[in-house]
């Protein structure tokens, strides 16, 4: 696998733009389109939230009609959630414009949103800013880079990848792109997530390869601990690559597999670098568990915990708060036999062996918690099995900006 440059139109037949339209003040982009040149086979997880935006509800209805997918249409800005049958019309209005544009079905296009919850969207403006961008959507690196840019909302940059892997003596490639950094803790995918790839593999392995990958990836993500009414993730597949169709498990398979896993856990970590307010990264892993379920859901639990965070952005070891979140995560574990250890670039310190604190330097302990990465390992010394999540520091900025997310 090699990774290069480019995003959602590094594989081959995949067109995006984004641009300013009109949903956001000023000058700042608020819209992208993603569009293959032949219909591809689709793959999709979206937020378990009961509450759910108005494009995730089409979504999951078109879905289930399992239909070959032209496009998609993304707006920000606009979360265009809780917004009743009026936000639904306007919704639609996105899938019907882009279908119009592309000459297809309208049922063969797909729609996300993202940014405020309750505000009545306009659609004449959606219609408008597709009829404007539509035109310009093309196969270039600053096409995807302008599409990567029209997904975001509190965001500090895009967040995009491409890789090239071989299948079949062809050349295959997947490009991505994401955004999301505040309302993060997903249970199915992430915020909103695009991938794309020339790869010709059958729908039910495309769904296969996508469910085996974002339970481990974008699952083990917390910026928050809130769950958005937007989340979702797209996997496109044209077939354009010509490698012989994947319709099974096999060498093939997994080769894509794993592309797709380094793919979703790069965007994944991307997204809680830029969490917020964040200053730091963390990295929550425990090993020696019994099972890799009991292990993420251990991991899973650190990494929520509102506690630990700010302890983190103190530079504070206060392990208890490790302990603490790892006891509540409804997993059973011996206490008395756990070690927890901090890391980063500066060094590592063990602060509990065995149930038992240590006593430790607390300024070396500054040095190594004052890293922008840090990790946490939490050894439970019952199994063979293990688990990572990851997440970020909670700050003074991530108030602010939540403080004053609608003004």
């Amino acid at each position: 696998m090699k990774q290069i440059n480019g995003g959602v139109t590094a594989a081959k037949g995949f067109n995006a733009q984004g641009g300013h339209v009109g949903i956001k003040a000023d000058d700042i982009k608020d819209m992208a389109l993603i569009v293959s040149e032949v219909p591809a086979n689709c793959a999709a997880a979206f937020t378990t939230n009961v509450v759910k935006a108005a494009s995730v509800q089409r979504n999951i209805e078109v879905m289930k009609k399992q239909p070959k997918i032209c496009g998609i249409a993304v707006n920000s800005g606009n979360a265009n959630a809780c917004t009743g049958e009026e936000g639904k019309a306007s919704n639609l209005v996105m899938a019907e414009t882009l279908a119009a544009q592309i000459g297809c079905d309208t049922n063969q296009v797909l729609t996300a949103s993202t940014g405020v919850i309750g505000v009545q969207p306009d659609p004449a403006v959606y219609e408008s800013g597709i009829k404007e961008l539509f035109p310009k959507i093309c196969g270039c690196e600053k096409a995807a880079e302008n599409a990567a840019w029209g997904i975001l909302t509190t965001d500090t940059h895009p967040k995009q990848i491409a890789v090239e892997i071989e299948i079949g003596g062809k050349t295959v490639t997947i490009g991505a792109m994401a955004k999301g950094t505040g309302m993060i803790c997903p249970n199915m995918a992430t915020m909103l997530a695009f991938v794309t790839t020339d790869c010709c593999i059958s729908a039910g392995m495309l769904d296969k390869a996508l469910k085996a990958t974002i339970g481990t990836t974008y699952n083990m993500v917390s910026v928050d601990g809130d769950t958005s009414t937007n989340d979702s993730i797209f996997l496109l597949a044209n077939g354009l690559a010509e490698n012989a169709e994947i319709t099974a498990e096999g060498p093939d398979y997994e080769t894509f597999k794993d592309a797709l896993y380094f793919v979703n856990e790069y965007l994944a970590k991307e997204l809680v670098r830029d969490g917020e307010g964040a200053t730091k990264f963390i990295e929550t892993e425990v090993i020696n568990a019994a099972s890799e379920d009991k292990a993420r859901a251990i991991a899973k639990s650190v990494i929520k915990s509102s506690l630990l965070k700010a302890a983190i952005f103190g530079s504070d070891a206060n392990w208890g708060r490790v302990l603490c979140a790892m006891g509540y995560s409804g997993e059973d574990f011996d206490p008395e036999k756990v070690d927890v250890t901090f890391r980063s670039a500066k060094g590592e310190l063990e602060v509990l062996k065995e149930g038992t604190p240590i006593v430790f330097d607390e300024d070396k302990a500054l040095e190594i918690l004052g890293e922008d990465d840090i990790t946490i390992i939490a050894d439970l010394k019952e199994g063979a099995a293990s688990g990572k999540a990851w997440g970020c520091d909670l700050t003074y900025e991530y108030v602010k900006i939540n403080g004053e997310y609608r003004s």
